[in-house]
C-alpha cells in the first residue's frame, strides 16, 4: 500500500478530520492554517524543496523544534502563542499516526515536544474614569464614530469576545422589555447578555440609522462588510489613544478588545457579583476561569488586609552575638 503524501494528509486532515468530523469553527481552521502556512514556510526554506513537495520525513522532530525558536526569536511570538502553535501541529501528527501506522514512531516523537511554561500575569483592565474617557472619544457627528462608540459601549457593558462582537449580526438585538444581545460564543454555546436601559437606547437608535437588514452585520465597515478582527483592535487602539489626552492613566497602557472584556468582569466583581454569575456572564466553561479577576482585584486584597489586626508586637531588630556574625553582618 503507497503511503499518502504530505500534502494529500495535510488536505484531508483540514477537510476530514477539522471541517466533517470535528466541525471546527472557523476561527480554530483559521489558527490551524495560519500555523502549517508558517510551519511549511519555514520547513521550505530549510530543505530547499517547494511546499508541494515536502514530505512527512523533512517535518521530524528537530525541524519542529527549530521552528517553535523560529516563531519566538524571529516573530516575536510569546510563550502561549508558541503553545498554540505546537497544539496543531501536534493534532496533525495525531490524524498522520491515525492513518499512516508507518510514521508512528515519527510522529511520537514529535508528541513528546513539551509545552513552554510562562508567567500567567494579572490582567489588564479600565477602571471607571478609563471607561468614561475611552467612551467620550470617537467622534459622533461622523457615521464611524457613533458606529465606534455603541460598539466600545456594547464591548464594555456586555464583555463580548471580539470575535462575538464582530459576529453580531442585527437580529441578535432584542429591544424591549427583557432587552438583550444573543451572540454565539466559543464552543459553539450560544448566550444571552441582557442590556442596560442606556445601552439598550442607543442600540435602538442605531439600529434606526444603521436600517440594515436582519441578517446584516450590526456593526459593519463603510463597504457594508462585517469588520474583521484587525479592524476592531485598530479601532480600540485609535480611540484610546484619543482618550489618553483627557485622562493620563491611559497613556502608555495597552488596550485591546479583550481589555474591555476584563473590564466588563472587574466591574462586575467590584458591584459584588457572585463569580458564578460572571463565568456565565462571560461564557466562561468554567468558574474557575473566572478567578483571575479575584486575584487581579487589588480592591478585594486591601479590603481582606483591613479585617486582619495588626500582632501587638514591636519589631525588633537582630544584633549578632558573636564577632564573626557581626561582621558578616556588616558586609
Amino acid at each position: 500500500m503507497t503511503s499518502m503524501t504530505f500534502a494529500a494528509l495535510l488536505q484531508r486532515f483540514f477537510t476530514d478530520r477539522l471541517c466533517t468530523q470535528m466541525e471546527a469553527s472557523h476561527h480554530t481552521i483559521a489558527g490551524y492554517r495560519d500555523t502549517f502556512r508558517l510551519l511549511i514556510r519555514f520547513a521550505s526554506a530549510r530543505s530547499g524543496k517547494s511546499p508541494t513537495k515536502l514530505g512527512i520525513a523533512d517535518l521530524d522532530v528537530q525541524v519542529i523544534g527549530d521552528f517553535l525558536v523560529h516563531i519566538e526569536t524571529s516573530r516575536g511570538n510569546g510563550a502561549r502563542s508558541r503553545n498554540t502553535r505546537l497544539a496543531a501541529i501536534r493534532s496533525f501528527f495525531r490524524y498522520v499516526a491515525m492513518n499512516e501506522p508507518e510514521w508512528l514512531l515519527h510522529c511520537q516523537r514529535i508528541l513528546t515536544l513539551p509545552d513552554k511554561r510562562y508567567v500567567k500575569r494579572t490582567v489588564t483592565f479600565l477602571d471607571g474614569a478609563e471607561i468614561t474617557a475611552l467612551l467620550t472619544a470617537p467622534d459622533r457627528s461622523t457615521w464611524t464614530g457613533r458606529r465606534d462608540h455603541i460598539l466600545l459601549l456594547v464591548a464594555v457593558q456586555t464583555g463580548l469576545r471580539a470575535s462575538e462582537l464582530i459576529g453580531l449580526r442585527c437580529r441578535d438585538v432584542q429591544l424591549g422589555t427583557g432587552a438583550h444581545i444573543r451572540c454565539l460564543g466559543k464552543g459553539r454555546k450560544e448566550r444571552c447578555t441582557p442590556l442596560r436601559r442606556d445601552t439598550a437606547k442607543a442600540l435602538h437608535n442605531w439600529l434606526k440609522e444603521r436600517r440594515g437588514d436582519d441578517d446584516g452585520a450590526l456593526f459593519p465597515s463603510i463597504r457594508g462588510d462585517p469588520l474583521s478582527r484587525d479592524a476592531l483592535e485598530h479601532l480600540v487602539r485609535k480611540h484610546c489613544l484619543t482618550a489618553a489626552r483627557s485622562c493620563p492613566s491611559l497613556v502608555g497602557k495597552r488596550v485591546s478588545p479583550h481589555t474591555l472584556r476584563h473590564s466588563t468582569a472587574m466591574e462586575l466583581l467590584h458591584h459584588g457579583v457572585d463569580q458564578s454569575v460572571i463565568a456565565l456572564w462571560l461564557g466562561h466553561e468554567s468558574v474557575e476561569t473566572t478567578q483571575i479577576y479575584i486575584h487581579a482585584d487589588m480592591r478585594l486584597k486591601e479590603k481582606a488586609l483591613a479585617s486582619v489586626a495588626t500582632p501587638e508586637t514591636r519589631p525588633g531588630r537582630f544584633r549578632p552575638d558573636d564577632k564573626l556574625l557581626a561582621w558578616l553582618e556588616a558586609l
